[in-house]
């Protein structure tokens, strides 16, 4: 376990392609949480048709709060072989991450952060988005199990 986060000059592949691996990683999220939203749907008589958009963001939370509590990554971020570590380096804990997808909800809400998140993610160092530099988080890449 790390007790600082990697050095992005010295150990550079911690961060190598990350940003497009995040990217890659949230629409394979995003199709998950589709196809979720969509088997809840009937479940409601199709009542939840009326709020979908909210049901959506409820499941993306949920999904999000627990598989980064879980394993520090989604289950899209897993395929994609990248994981967020706080900023001592361990593994996220159930409050950061849910601070963390509570930042990102906010951040995707409206246009303006969401673009400085983006593009902040592709200058940075260590590729953070604006909920990772508020946090002190980072995504990098699955350290090799030893």
């Amino acid at each position: 376990m790390y007790t600082t986060l990697p050095d992005p000059d010295h150990q550079a592949g911690f961060y190598a392609d990350v940003p497009i691996k995040r990217a890659l990683a949230w629409v394979v999220d995003a199709i998950l949480i589709a196809i979720m939203t969509m088997v809840v749907v009937p479940f409601t008589l199709f009542l939840s048709l009326f709020f979908l958009p909210l049901l959506y963001l409820t499941i993306s939370f949920l999904y999000r709060t627990i598989s980064l509590a879980r394993n520090s990554a989604t289950p899209g971020m897993r395929l994609m072989a990248i994981e967020f570590r706080d900023r001592t380096g361990a593994k996220f804990d159930p409050g950061t991450a849910f601070l963390h997808t509570l930042g990102y909800t906010l951040t995707i809400s409206t246009l303006l952060p969401q673009l400085l998140s983006m593009g902040l993610m592709l200058t940075t160092a260590r590729g953070q988005g604006l909920t990772d530099l508020v946090l002190g988080t980072v995504a990098i890449n699955k350290p090799a199990r030893i």
